[in-house]
């Protein structure tokens, strides 16, 4: 197998993984990187396509990294063993991860987005706070729905803080993504029930009866929440209430809680 070492800030593959931090030159290019030993060879063993290797002298005998690498470069990848400081400009940390991945961008297709074993799908519009969007597609993954749709302008799910805060579970997770307007097209051919949380919502979020139907649950903006053409798609309009002082929750938590009910209900049928 053969390795290249890099010490040189300057070389250029390094600096092409460097760029992959604008969302420019990840749209540009269809990759994006991950860091971290784990969730780099869960990656992998999800077959999702490796272009580079990058690995600190550290790790350079682990079996995981071997197994990594040689995975890489059956399939055209590139490797490359690299200093600490190469490591730290790269992941734009002090102490960085030892193995970072560059890996090829996955979104399935409109075609492809349909109630599977769980009957469960999110619908996320014009979410901004990439911290926000990756634990939605990790809480996504830990009650075993189907994937999440991203509607209109919606923050890059490959960016870093996007991909560390799934945690992993951006790998798992099927990603689809529409315009407002192909949206509202597709919502006509979904099977079952539309659901989403508004600030107008009347019914209680836990008086919806989600049952066995196929729920799509829609969540909009964390300012504004969801606009009225898609509130206006919805077969329910519902509220989580509250009784404290605070004025509204994290969508990542809103969202969190209406994926347990949902799970919660038909766990009990």
């Amino acid at each position: 197998m053969t390795v290249k070492t890099v010490t040189s800030l300057t070389n250029p593959t390094i600096k092409e993984i460097r760029a992959l931090a604008l969302p420019k030159n990840r749209k540009a290019s269809g990759l994006f990187v991950t860091e971290g030993m784990k969730l780099v060879a869960d990656a992998v063993e999800e077959n999702w396509p490796i272009r580079i290797l990058v690995y600190g002298a550290k790790v350079a005998g682990h079996a995981v990294v071997g197994k990594v690498a040689a995975r890489a470069q059956a399939s055209g990848g590139t490797v490359l063993e690299v200093s600490e400081a190469v490591l730290s400009k790269i992941t734009r940390r002090d102490n960085p991860q030892m193995v970072v991945g560059v890996f090829e961008q996955r979104f399935i297709g409109r075609e492809r987005v349909k109630p599977g074993r769980s009957g469960v799908w999110v619908a996320l519009e014009g979410i901004k706070d990439p911290g926000n969007l990756g634990t939605i597609i990790r809480t996504v993954d830990a009650v075993g729905a189907d994937g999440v749709i991203l509607v209109g302008d919606t923050v890059d799910p490959f960016g870093v803080e996007a991909v560390r805060a799934t945690m992993g579970s951006v790998f798992h997770v099927p990603l689809a993504r529409m315009s407002a307007a192909e949206f509202a097209a597709w919502r006509k051919s979904w099977p079952g029930i539309v659901v989403g949380t508004h600030l107008s919502g009347r019914e209680d979020y836990r008086a919806v009866g989600y049952g066995k139907r196929p729920t799509l649950l829609l969540m909009g903006n964390e300012q504004s929440g969801l606009p009225d053409p898609l509130a206006g798609l919805c077969d329910h309009l519902v509220r989580i209430p509250q009784e404290g002082r605070a004025d509204s929750l994290n969508l990542a938590i809103a969202t969190g809680i209406m994926l347990y009910e949902i799970r919660r209900e038909r766990l009990a049928l």
